[in-house]
Formats: C-alpha cells, sequence, structure tokens
C-alpha cells in the first residue's frame, strides 16, 4: 500500500551545520552525529525508529504530541525526542516499560477524541494515527468515544462537526481532528500563507481557516501543504475519497510554470488519483502549489482530442480520419506549397509545453525535412531578452544559481516578477528567506503581495511607470558608481576592463542619476538611492526577474542592465546572490536550449557557424542554410505578403498569446495549410486545416529543463489518449514528408541531443535516474550532475562584458486618446493562455479575466467596481469588467490574459524589443470608459468560436454544447 508520509524517513531537526560531533548511546548502539541533531534523528542514524504524530521531516520540531518521549539517564521526566538536542555522553532509551505505557496512555486520550469509523475511512491504510496505535499496541479505549459516555466521561465535543466541503479539491473534517498543529506549521513554515490557526480549547479544539471561515473564503492558497501534513483524514484529497488508496506511483515533472517541481503521481492502473509533491525534487523539495498538486484534470477533460482531424478549408467540418491519413494530408499539403512557392514558404513552431525530446525533433524536423530555418518558438516573445543580453554579458542565457541559492540571499530584488503568482513555490521558498530577515527590493509598477502582506513587507517598492525599467536600472547604477560602491576588486579580475570603464563613464553622468530620471520614471530619487545603497552592501544579492523586464521594447538592454549592475557589484559566482531569470513555462529553458529559434542550432551556435552546421549536416544526412530563417512576426507579415504560406504549429496556442490578435488571425486565415498538434482545439487550431492529437504530460516520456537550468524526467504514466505520442506524430509526419526519422524511445532522442550539443554532452537517461536530475552544463569539465552555479570564478564568456544602457522610451505613448498605460501579468490559479487551468475547478477562484484600475482613474471615468469597460488601444478594443484595486497606481491598469473571450491580446501593440522582437506586452496606451455591450471583436469572435464549435461537433458527432470549457 502506497503512503504518502515517510515514516521511515527521520522527523527530527534537520543535521546541524556544525562540523563539532557529538557521541551518545541509544538504546545500547552508539551514536556519532552532529552537533545539534535531535534525539530522534539520532535514533534514525542507529536505526531506531521513534513513535510520533507532530513530528514531520518537513517542519521544524514541535513537542506537542507527547509520543516521542525517552528517557535519559540522570533525567527527571521524560523529554520529547524531537526537541531535545543530543549531548556528549548521553544515555537514551527510547523502549521501556514506562515509555510504552505512557504511549499507549496517550495514543487512547487521541483515540477517545476521535471517530470510530476506522474502516470506512478515506486515510484507511495511509493513517498515522491508525499506525500509532499499532506501534504503541493500543487495543481498547478505556474513555468516552466519538462523543459517547463512558463511566459518565465525555470524550469527544467536535467529533459531530459536519465536513467543510468548500474547496473542490479537498475535504476539511474536523471530526478527525488531533490538533498535531501540523496543517497550521505547514501553512506558516512551507508556504508562508499563515492561512490556518487553532481555534477554541480542550475538546473544543479545532484547526480553524480564517476566523473560522470555510476554506473557500479564508486566505488559503490551496498549495496542498495542509493536506500533505495531515497525519489522519482530516484533510483528504477528493479524488482518494472517490477511488481509494493508490496501488502504486510514477515519479515525474510538473508541466506548469519554469519552477519545475518533482511529483509523484499516484496511480491505480492508468488512472491518477493523486499528485504528491516529491520530497527528494531539488526544485520543490517536497511542496507544491494549487496548480501542479490539485489542476490536473484536464489531461482527461471531455474536451481533449483524440483523433486526428483533417479539412480543406477553415469553413469545412472537421473530419475524424487515421493517423495515416492525416499524416499524408499534411505532408502532401506542405509537399505542393514549396514547390510552388519555395522551400521557404514553410516553417513551424515549438513548444515550452512540449519536452526537450519533442522540441529538438520538431526543429530538426524543419531544418532537414522542410529545408529551411523557419522556426521559432514562444520563448522568443517572453524571454528572448535573457538570451540575448545574458549571452552578450555573460557569454550564455540562463539563470546562474538554484533555487536553492535564494536561501542565503541578505538582499533579494524582484523586478518585473511576482513570483507568488506566477512560480509561487519557489515564491513560498523566497517568503521563508524573507521572514528569517532578508531584505527586499520590489521594481514593479503594481503592488504586488510581495510589497506588502501580512509577514512580509519589501524594503524598497519602486513603483515605476511601465517602460521605464532600463531608467531605473541605470540610475541605481549610477548610485553605486558615483558613490563608490563597485567592487572594484571583483570586477578587476572578472570583468573585462574596457568596457567597464566605458561603461563607468557613461552611467555617472548627469542625465542618468536618479534625480534625472525622476520625472520619467515616477520614482523619487531618493527610493532608488536608498535601493541601490542596499543593494551593493549586500553582502549577497540576489536579482530574480520575469517578464515585466523582458517584454518591452527594451527588453534586452533592461537584461544587459540587470548584469551590469549585478558584476559591478560583484553579485554573481557564489551562493546567495546571482542573475535568475523566472521562467514562465514548464520548459521555456529546454525549448531556447533545443535550437528553437531561427538563428540558432541546439547549444545556442548560430546557424551562420560553418563547423557547428557541418557537425548538424553530418549527423542529419542534409544541408543547412546558413541564412536565418523567419522569426513569427517575420512569419506573419510574409503569409499577409502571400510568400509564407504552410506552419506546422506544435503545442502553442499564436492566436491567443501572440499580440494583436487580428493580425494574428488574419496572417493564419491567409496560409493554405496549418497543422496543429495539441490537445484541444485551442484559438489557433480554429484556423487549422490538420489537427494533430498531442499528448499531455502525464502521456509523456522525456525530459523538462527548469529556469535553474535543472534537466528532470518526464514519465509516462497513462498512455496516450490517442494511441500516439507527441515525438512519434512529429517523426511520422517527417518520414512522410521524405526525411526519415526511426527512433524507438525519447531516450534515443537525448543521446543524439547529448551528442550534438557540448553542453548536453554528460546528460543521459541513466544518469537522471540515479541522480535525480542534472543541470547544464553537463560534461567532462564538470561535476556528474553538471553546474549548479554558474561563473563561479570565470565567466563562460571569460571576462563579464559591461555595455551602455542607453534609455529609450517606448513608442507607446500616453496622449489625450489613450491617457492610461495597460499591463499585463498572472495570477496563481490559473496558467498561461488557460487551456489547461481553464478546464479544472480552479476556475472557482478566477473565472474571467479583469481590469484593475486605481480608484482616482476609475472615479474620473464613472466607473465602479464589477461594471463592464471597454479597453481601447491603437491596435483595437475589448470589453473587461473593472476592479477598483489599490495595487495600482494611478495612470496604470493590469489584466490577465487567460481566457481567450478577454481579448487582452487584441489591444496589444506589434511594438518589440530592439533585438530580439520579443513583443511589448507590458505597455500599451489605452483609454478605458464604462459600457453596456461586448466590444465588435468579442461578437465577431463570440460567433467564430460557436462557428468553429459547430464544425468540430459535427466532425466527431456530438453535440455543440459537449466541447469547450
Amino acid at each position: 500500500m502506497l503512503h504518502h508520509h515517510t515514516p521511515e524517513i527521520d522527523h527530527g531537526t534537520p543535521p546541524s551545520r556544525s562540523l563539532e560531533t557529538v557521541s551518545l548511546t541509544i538504546d545500547g548502539n552508539r551514536v556519532d552525529v552532529p552537533l545539534g541533531t535531535s534525539l530522534m534523528r539520532a535514533a534514525v542514524d542507529a536505526g531506531i525508529q521513534v513513535p510520533k504524530l507532530c513530528a514531520t521531516d518537513s517542519l521544524e520540531p514541535f513537542g506537542s504530541c507527547r509520543l516521542c518521549l525517552v528517557e535519559i539517564d540522570g533525567r527527571r521526566g521524560f523529554p520529547a525526542s524531537c526537541t531535545t538536542p543530543a549531548e556528549a555522553g548521553m544515555v537514551v532509551r527510547t523502549q521501556t516499560p514506562k515509555l510504552q505505557q505512557l504511549r499507549k496512555g496517550v495514543m487512547e486520550l487521541y483515540i477517545s477524541d476521535h471517530p470510530l469509523d476506522c474502516l470506512t475511512c478515506a486515510a484507511n491504510g495511509d493513517c498515522e494515527l491508525q499506525d500509532m496505535a499499532g506501534v504503541t499496541g493500543l487495543r481498547n479505549v478505556r474513555y468516552g468515544v466519538a462523543g459517547e459516555a463512558v463511566d459518565g466521561v465525555c470524550g469527544a465535543h467536535h467529533t459531530k462537526a459536519k465536513p467543510d466541503e468548500s474547496n473542490p479539491y479537498f475535504t476539511y473534517d474536523a471530526s478527525k481532528c488531533i490538533v498535531c498543529n501540523r496543517c497550521v506549521r505547514a501553512c506558516e513554515e512551507t508556504q508562508g500563507t499563515f492561512a490556518l490557526t487553532i481555534s477554541g480549547r480542550g475538546f473544543e479544539s479545532r484547526v480553524s481557516p480564517g476566523q473560522d471561515q470555510p476554506f473557500m473564503d479564508s486566505d488559503c492558497v490551496s498549495c496542498g501543504a495542509c493536506v500533505q501534513a495531515c497525519p489522519t483524514a482530516t484533510l483528504q484529497e477528493k479524488t482518494v475519497i472517490e477511488l481509494g488508496q493508490p496501488e502504486h506511483s510514477v515519479i515525474t515533472t510538473c508541466a506548469y510554470c519554469g519552477v519545475g517541481c518533482g511529483f509523484k503521481a499516484e496511480m491505480k492502473g492508468n488512472t491518477v488519483v493523486r499528485m504528491v509533491p516529491w520530497k527528494d525534487g531539488k526544485a520543490n523539495e517536497g511542496h507544491s502549489c494549487v496548480k501542479g498538486r490539485f489542476a490536473w484534470g484536464y489531461a482527461t477533460h471531455k474536451d481533449r482530442i483524440t483523433k486526428p482531424m483533417v479539412r480543406e478549408k477553415i469553413t469545412d467540418a472537421w473530419r475524424e480520419v487515421s493517423w495515416d491519413e492525416a499524416i499524408g494530408f499534411a505532408a502532401e499539403r506542405f509537399k505542393a506549397i514549396q514547390a510552388q512557392h519555395g522551400k521557404d514558404s514553410v516553417g513551424g513552431i515549438t513548444s515550452s509545453r512540449c519536452t526537450n525530446e519533442e522540441v529538438y525533433l520538431v526543429q530538426k524536423l524543419i531544418r532537414a525535412a522542410f529545408n529551411t530555418n523557419n522556426v521559432d518558438t514562444c520563448a522568443r516573445v517572453c524571454h528572448s531578452p535573457t538570451g540575448y543580453g545574458m549571452g552578450q554579458t555573460f557569454g550564455t542565457s540562463a539563470g546562474t544559481q538554484t533555487f536553492k541559492s535564494v536561501e542565503q540571499a541578505d538582499v533579494i530584488m524582484v523586478i518585473g516578477a511576482n513570483p507568488t503568482d506566477a512560480h509561487p513555490v519557489f515564491g513560498s521558498r523566497m517568503k521563508k528567506r524573507l521572514r528569517e530577515g532578508a531584505k527586499l527590493i520590489v521594481v514593479d509598477p503594481r503592488r504586488i503581495e510581495l510589497v506588502d502582506s501580512a509577514h512580509i513587507r519589501a524594503d524598497h517598492h519602486l513603483a515605476l511607470r511601465p517602460g521605464t525599467n532600463v531608467a531605473v536600472i541605470t540610475a541605481m547604477a549610477h548610485v553605486v558608481v558615483t558613490e563608490g560602491l563597485v567592487n572594484e576588486a571583483y570586477v578587476a579580475e572578472r570583468c573585462d576592463t574596457k568596457s567597464f570603464q566605458e561603461w563607468r563613464e557613461f552611467v555617472a553622468r548627469p542625465e542618468n542619476s536618479p534625480e534625472a530620471f525622476e520625472a520619467v520614471t515616477g520614482v523619487p530619487a531618493a527610493d532608488v538611492r536608498c535601493a541601490a545603497r542596499l543593494f551593493a552592501s549586500g553582502p549577497n544579492s540576489a536579482i530574480y526577474y520575469g517578464l515585466g523586464v523582458t517584454e518591452h521594447a527594451q527588453g534586452s538592454t533592461m537584461v544587459i542592465g540587470i548584469c551590469n549592475l549585478a558584476m559591478a557589484c560583484g553579485m554573481v559566482g557564489r551562493e546567495g546572490v546571482g542573475v535568475n531569470p523566472l521562467r514562465g513555462q514548464n520548459n521555456v529553458q529546454g525549448s531556447c536550449d533545443m535550437g528553437s529559434f531561427p538563428h540558432e542550432l541546439p547549444g545556442y551556435r548560430h546557424i551562420s557557424d560553418t563547423t557547428v552546421r557541418s557537425q548538424f549536416e553530418a549527423a542529419w544526412g542534409v544541408d543547412i542554410s546558413p541564412e536565418p530563417g523567419l522569426r513569427i512576426p517575420n512569419m506573419f507579415e510574409a503569409a499577409l505578403a502571400g510568400s509564407f504560406r504552410g506552419l506546422y504549429c506544435v503545442g502553442e496556442d499564436i492566436v491567443q498569446s501572440d499580440p494583436n490578435t487580428q493580425h494574428v488571425a488574419a496572417a493564419l486565415s491567409a496560409m493554405d495549410c496549418i497543422v496543429v498538434q495539441d490537445i484541444f482545439l485551442n484559438e489557433t487550431a480554429k484556423y487549422a486545416h490538420v489537427l494533430l492529437p498531442g499528448s499531455s504530460f502525464l502521456e509523456k516520456d522525456g525530459t523538462f529543463t527548469n529556469a535553474e537550468r535543472r534537466i528532470s524526467r518526464v514519465r509516462q504514466v497513462m498512455p496516450p489518449l490517442s494511441g500516439v505520442g507527441d515525438w512519434e506524430a512529429t517523426m511520422k509526419l517527417s518520414n512522410a514528408l521524405g526525411y526519415p526519422m526511426h527512433y524507438a524511445h525519447p531516450e534515443e532522442i537525448m543521446r543524439e541531443i547529448a551528442l550534438l550539443t557540448p553542453s548536453f554532452a554528460g546528460v543521459s537517461y541513466e544518469k537522471i535516474e540515479r541522480l535525480g536530475s542534472v543541470q547544464w552544463p553537463c560534461n567532462e569539465t564538470t561535476d556528474e550532475a553538471g553546474t549548479a552555479m554558474m561563473h563561479i570564478d570565470r565567466f563562460v564568456r571569460g571576462k563579464g562584458r559591461f555595455f551602455n544602457t542607453q534609455y529609450v522610451p517606448s513608442e507607446e505613448k500616453v496622449n489625450g486618446r489613450y491617457p492610461l498605460l495597460l499591463t499585463t501579468g498572472r495570477i496563481l490559479s490559473q496558467y498561461n493562455v488557460g487551456a489547461q487551468t481553464r478546464r479544472t475547478p480552479n476556475n472557482q477562484w478566477h473565472d474571467e479575466d479583469r481590469l484593475e484600475i486605481h480608484a482616482h482613474d476609475a472615479e474620473e471615468r464613472g466607473i465602479a467596481h464589477g461594471d463592464w469597460v471597454g479597453v481601447t488601444s491603437r491596435a483595437g478594443q475589448t470589453v473587461l469588467r473593472a476592479e477598483v484595486s489599490d495595487r495600482m497606481q494611478p495612470g496604470v491598469v493590469y489584466t490577465t490574459f487567460h481566457f481567450p473571450e478577454s481579448g487582452a491580446n487584441v489591444i496589444t501593440t506589434d511594438s518589440s524589443d530592439w533585438a530580439t522582437n520579443c513583443p511589448e506586452y507590458k505597455v500599451t496606451a489605452v483609454q478605458v470608459s464604462k459600457v453596456i455591450q461586448p466590444s465588435e471583436w468579442q461578437q465577431r469572435y463570440a460567433d467564430f468560436n460557436r462557428q468553429q464549435l459547430d464544425l468540430l461537433a459535427q466532425g466527431r458527432g456530438r453535440k455543440t454544447e459537449a466541447v469547450g470549457p
């Protein structure tokens, strides 16, 4: 029987960092342990398990259950082993008649206050209370149980409490609570939300969400830490109640954000019963968020596309066909297009939701079977400035640290990121470090949770105007240079002297001072100066940034500015420092690594490099063009011009996720053949001619690479619903196009990647199975597990290089017609374009995109909370519901983009980063006004959406209402 609790693992105090050890005797066994180790952990080291209920290896020792009592020679009483540190010369006994009597008595009191439904309890076989009753030998209870009196003694009052079913994913049954505090402590220590407390006294004691509220009305974020910590069925997954206890598990990797949490998929046959965070997952260490822990039901949603479909025109009904017919249809269309319009008339898009192996195959197909470099990826529309900026300054385009490194940071600067919503497991780790005393600088136009919450307050919030990132970072650099805060020794040893001197002279100019930029950024000069001083003083200062840095016209310039500042202050190359991009999707890093850009082969090597290109030509048996292909925006322009006619799009919804939706739709409408490979009929698939069923992460074998360059296994827990995996579908298409691919398993694809990509040379499935994960670069020059921290003694490029960061205002400017600036972002419960999370109960938290607007701007326009408002930009108009919020500053509005009908990207423009074409999602000039009906675009969208759902239903022989979220 599976247990998600792990009693065989020590649940005492973590090992002390002290090098000093002490020797003691436990049950006749000599044990040597680090000074500060708890007796419970010392006992485990001696192979002895001490009974316990309130202790768990993921929480600080508490000492409340009184089961882990021990005897110590020369001491009175029976101390708790979980809270008693080992001392030299101690003689400890864990198993004596007196201890057995005491433990049995304690357990009898617990059971007397517990319902007698053990045989029918959902946790039967997975309950620590049952386990400990057996360990202590308890067979009879002398006191009243389940509210019944024995000899006039009534032992239970809360046992008649009704379960709280408000949360869609788990039940809270107070009748089974033993008030061990584990859930409360997990919420505080692990998650950092402090949503739970203990209310009442004596027999009335119970866990209380908020002020005795239902879970859904409290501050609970449904991370699952409380459910995981609960030793009974008090907090229990509803899937376990419905399906029973799982019978086997498979370790895999979450397919949501770039944290890359390890999970155990606990199964009954091919049915997932629950997803449990894996304690040995180095990215998450046993923690999770609501998405990874609970929002996996989309994988078997009724909307899943499970059979290939084709149609001649997008106004035709779909036809379900065999795989062979669909592949043949697509291949013949592509061949005909290239014969008529040339080889560069087609291209493809890879996905950050697919595995490394799948992405590698798609870009290989495009280069070898299509014989063009017209390949791009959704990673370019979010983090391509990271690749350019970090590549120029440091020599490689990836985060410098592990997530765990934040535990050593003294100053944390978060720029354009909202970790508690978009990367919540890392956000919890960061919050823990902040509660321990680390200082915090937040650079964001919006007052995110980290700025001011119940237990965390930023030392400095630089609430800049959208589009002025470069001005702020350059002003901070000005302070560092002019106030003598440069780490001169570090720069002299590690950085290029010439570029540093030029940069130093540039940032020292008066026009780059905080005072000169104050009117531009809206940030008081004094705040910028204080933040710069704090960052430079460290001693360990780390930068974490997100799409609020990269999705700007000066995104690449800003990344360079961040790297400049980190180098100048000596904050790269050791624990607790570094420059760390927070990747938005699960495999953004991997999709970039695998050669998804039109100008780069796998490993970030330029397509024009003859030596590199010849290696791939020899391995693939084809000639590869030395000329970069088209980026996604260029594909759109070429399509509208008539020269780009066919697209193979895997796992990416460009209609919803790319800017200027109407422009994207027009470009797709102009193409002759669009092949979409995905798990649902997404917005892009509504313009497709061939729809190939995709696989969810639960159906995949392969690897993902997270934001810390950690390569982790994705293991198949159930067969693909369509019978064909994504890598197999790509292989079928390549073979039909005339370029043979014959792989038996994704492991063979990884061998080819390792053979052709120096930074992956030491990566293998065998090594990942043995070590759990590896981090690139991983080759003969690194440790076996790869490289946890980058740039320790030298930068990848040798000497770190500085670049001047001239502030250039965005072309998107406010004026009388468009007086507000719109910026966009994500929310905790939803993910990216929402295709997955919208098909789960996560909609109960967030069922529509809303426009956050400051009270002043709302009042000026006669807008009240909940009103429908029209949002108009130079690109288009949409209608959203208003949310009047003090999180916004006057003049700035904000929305998410998780729901297609909201049309968030109808109003974003084609403005993009100067170096990478990364769209400027974060700066759009808009006007907001109260309205009473949807926009014209939304009305057209509703009609088109209904038409496409009808055409899908016709092809499947189903009613329309059975389709759609």
